[in-house]
């Protein structure tokens, strides 16, 4: 955590959580003790540079329920490993992407520039008018062209949820192929590969207390196999020649290059450091933490709230905006008065906040290190920002929630 005099109160924790003990000795030990190349040399330095490495993408592997850890691809984040896969796949003109309306960039803009640039078609699933998954709309959308259907697990924008079981079910029974983003669910919630049943999975480290710049892929073993590597170079080839060259299997074929061989070790550690805390814990920590804030904030005149209603339907996550305040005069507010760190804007998900006219939200999120007294101080905060800064109360925005 945070040391200092005075720490923040740190609620930003969708963005990204603290990194615990554990995840900076890991990384601390690999640049001490053995800082050198994994797979290319003979001594015993690198010999334990290759032992931790794959060390770690066993620990992934469990983490996210993949079958075996050659299903783990490394990667830098999730919108890497999405990418990976909008290229891999080699679709064509014609074929179709389908997603959710509530996407973060990284599963929106790959789909534009794949458009641009080879005619493929990108298409939305809206939500229900109640914010919830459309599951109706989701079977209509799928038409015989659709080739993948690429969904967001848990929704940074509100901590909502998608039924990615059902999703992936009646997508396979269409004939596509599914990927789930859970870079927002991986932290909070088990997640369950190979139960989930989808084709491929991406998750960023640093949002289960790793390190900033890894992350992962997962993929089924014949989904893998049949992707076109995107990246190609050293590390990825069992030999080449003037004329030609012979691709490793995966996951080697995805990872080009010298890798991040303390990072991913360090991933590996938050694996472990978060499921031995118990994701299903977490989970209920924040929905407590939540639900508190909840009740607390009920009366607050002009509080409108994005997502579900209650505290369940959204984790750790709680996204609003007040009546007549812009949501970084609130940020910065509270920044500077109660040295309290929350996110503001459209937390990469501007395709969900411009389709409503809305210019973005507030958003305080919990993680397991988070307090009751924390929670507290937030919403006594808040109301002093209310009175500081001058808002008034007005009609709640179309897909929010008003407690007022």
């Amino acid at each position: 955590m945070l040391a200092g005099d005075d720490p923040p109160v740190y609620l930003d924790n969708a963005c990204m959580p603290m990194k615990p003990e554990p995840v900076l000795r890991a990384m601390d030990n690999y640049y001490r003790n053995f800082p050198t190349c994994g797979g290319r040399s003979l001594h015993k330095l690198a010999f334990d540079v290759t032992e931790h490495y794959e060390t770690a993408r066993g620990q992934l592997q469990r983490f996210v329920g993949a079958a075996d850890s050659s299903e783990i691809v490394f990667t830098r984040n999730t919108t890497e490993a999405i990418n990976i896969v909008a290229w891999g796949l080699d679709l064509e003109r014609g074929d179709t992407v389908l997603t959710s309306d509530r996407e973060h960039n990284s599963n929106v803009i790959p789909w534009h520039v794949l458009r641009e640039r080879t005619g493929v078609r990108y298409a939305v699933v809206p939500s229900r008018d109640d914010v919830y998954f459309d599951l109706e709309a989701l079977k209509e959308a799928l038409t015989p062209d659709v080739k993948l259907a690429s969904f967001v697990h848990t929704s940074n924008l509100d901590g909502y949820t998608l039924p990615a079981r059902e999703i992936a079910e009646i997508c396979h029974d269409a004939g596509a192929l599914v990927m789930l983003d859970a870079a927002q669910s991986a932290a909070h919630t088990e997640v369950d590969a190979q139960k989930l049943d989808v084709d491929f999975l991406a998750a960023s480290a640093h949002k289960f207390c790793g390190p900033s710049g890894t992350g992962l892929l997962y993929g089924k073993a014949e989904a893998l196999a049949a992707l076109k590597p995107t990246f190609a170079g050293g590390s990825t080839v069992r030999n080449s020649t003037y004329d030609g060259c012979e691709f490793l299997p995966p996951p080697s074929c995805f990872e080009a290059g010298l890798q991040n061989y303390g990072g991913m070790i360090g991933a590996g550690a938050a694996a472990d450091y978060v499921d031995g805390v118990g994701r299903d814990e977490i989970h209920a920590h924040e929905v407590a933490l939540n639900r508190r804030l909840t009740k607390q904030l009920a009366g607050m005149e002009g509080l409108s709230l994005l997502g579900p209603p209650e505290a369940e339907g959204r984790g750790g996550i709680f996204s609003f905006n007040l009546a007549g305040l812009d949501g970084h005069e609130i940020a910065m507010d509270l920044d500077e008065s109660a040295n309290i760190a929350i996110r503001s804007g459209m937390h990469c998900v501007h395709s969900w906040f411009n389709s409503r006219g809305i210019k973005g939200s507030a958003r305080a999120s919990f993680y397991m290190y988070n307090t009751a007294e924390e929670a507290d101080l937030f919403a006594d905060a808040l109301e002093e920002t209310q009175r500081t800064l001058g808002g008034s109360a007005g009609a709640p925005r179309r897909e929010e929630q008003s407690f007022a």
